[in-house]
């Protein structure tokens, strides 16, 4: 996928991307094929003007159509703004899904992205990460996770409350627990180490980290992230939703009590 990536926006549009970084689970080591994207992160010289936006767009179409699945997600940024706080960065490029290119957009310009490639960016073209001008900020990236605690999964937990409402009913299926668990895991994650982990990784650090009345819902999310059996370990979908939202706010409760 990224050897044909590489191949077509070289053709598209020659010398337009001078740095490609994989982030997400392939860094994280923890990429599953049923449930990973590709995340990548492609650097420019400079903003994409309206002829590079048009060949991105076409570059990660003919990608899509060669490659459906996993998603080659990610954003497009310059080498300034990776020496810059992502949050005060202009909204630009970023693709998801089938190849959908979203030309003002901030998802992905945020700390943890810039933290994860510092981290263990994976360097595909251009230098490594340890030796460019890339920002990190541990007290910003804690300020950002709180602010997504408070801003995004504490309404989501409200809104998932409700049984008929489109949350409600994500709860129900077997990949919202994995979301919802693993994922704010992994923000109670970085608040108490200042690293980045993987879903696999949060669900490890949630098992040493909460009593042991929670590990069931862990131990289900982990079990389906890892594909490693299909028999639940819940007889009723609805108690799994009922543990998944109790953890949900539980996580987010703890996470604002660490120092």
């Amino acid at each position: 996928m990224v050897d044909d990536y590489l191949s077509i926006v070289d053709e598209t549009a020659p010398g337009l991307v001078q740095g490609l970084y994989l982030v997400g689970s392939v860094a994280l080591d923890d990429f599953r094929p049923r449930a990973s994207d590709v995340d990548f992160v492609a650097v420019t010289e400079k903003p994409l003007d309206a002829s590079a936006i048009e060949a991105v767009r076409r570059t990660h179409g003919e990608l899509a159509k060669r490659h459906p699945r996993p998603h080659f997600n990610g954003p497009y940024v310059t080498w300034a703004d990776l020496a810059s706080d992502p949050r005060e960065a202009a909204p630009g490029a970023h693709v998801h899904d089938a190849g959908v290119l979203d030309t003002d957009n901030r998802d992905e310009r945020h700390p943890v992205t810039w933290h994860t490639l510092a981290q263990c960016g994976v360097a595909l073209r251009g230098p490594d990460p340890d030796t460019i001008d890339l920002w990190t900020d541990p007290a910003s990236l804690a300020t950002s996770i709180r602010e997504n605690l408070d801003a995004y999964w504490r309404p989501w937990h409200s809104k998932g409350s409700r049984p008929l409402s489109k949350p409600g009913l994500e709860t129900l299926t077997e990949w919202g627990p994995v979301w919802i668990v693993l994922g704010v895991s992994r923000l109670h994650y970085t608040l108490a180490t200042g690293k980045i982990t993987s879903k696999t990784g949060a669900g490890t650090y949630a098992r040493q980290t909460f009593p042991a009345n929670w590990h069931k819902i862990i131990d289900e999310c982990l079990r389906i992230r890892r594909s490693q059996s299909n028999r639940s370990l819940y007889r009723s979908r609805w108690t799994r939703r009922q543990d998944t939202l109790a953890y949900l706010d539980l996580a987010i409760t703890t996470a604002h009590e660490l120092p």
